[in-house]
């Protein structure tokens, strides 16, 4: 399948599932994100999901992480228009203090905290429609994650969680796209 068919077919899967669907499997999601052998690091980020869309929340998978190593510190996305005009991300570090605002794509993004290197993440939660069986994600089509995930360290974890299984794979994967290292399901995780 195409990118564009991929976006399209889970997005409506994913509008059509209820909120009693989403909670389980945020649940069974959560459970195998626990079965992965890796540590807990210090510094991760996340996104906010966009309700409109069912977007998975990460918000469980934080706290989990959290747990499990207190001194962890989340990180989110603050989407900028560079000097060429390209939409980019900066990482920002968030607090309990922090203001968040819905930006120009009504996502909401912390409006106060302090930006990161790129080179210091140590795990970053990735938004995703869907995913190959090679590790390639389909995301919202702006390039955004890959251009960002391509700056970063490469030890760096890069992980997706989906609500539905993989795609055999992505027909149209260009050399920008960038690959997970684990995609987690309500059925199993997936190591790449």
């Amino acid at each position: 399948m195409k990118k564009k068919d991929i976006r399209h077919y889970y997005k409506n899967r994913r509008c059509q599932l209820t909120h009693a669907q989403i909670n389980k499997l945020d649940d069974l999601l959560l459970i195998q994100f626990q079965k992965l052998a890796i540590d807990i690091p210090c510094l991760i980020m996340t996104y906010s999901p966009i309700e409109a869309l069912k977007e998975f929340d990460p918000q469980t998978i934080t706290d989990y992480c959290y747990f499990k190593n207190p001194n962890q510190q989340l990180l989110y996305p603050v989407v900028v228009d560079d000097v060429e005009g390209t939409n980019e991300i900066l990482p920002v570090m968030v607090s309990e203090e922090t203001v968040f605002e819905k930006n120009q794509f009504d996502i909401a993004e912390p409006s106060n905290g302090m930006e990161v290197s790129p080179d210091d993440i140590d795990m970053i939660i990735v938004p995703l429609f869907g995913f190959d069986k090679k590790g390639y994600r389909v995301g919202y089509g702006r390039g955004f994650y890959d251009r960002f995930l391509s700056r970063c360290r490469k030890d760096c974890i890069k992980v997706g969680f989906s609500y539905f299984e993989p795609v055999e794979e992505i027909e149209d994967v260009s050399e920008q796209d960038i690959k997970l290292n684990y995609c987690i399901t309500h059925e199993k995780f997936y190591i790449f």
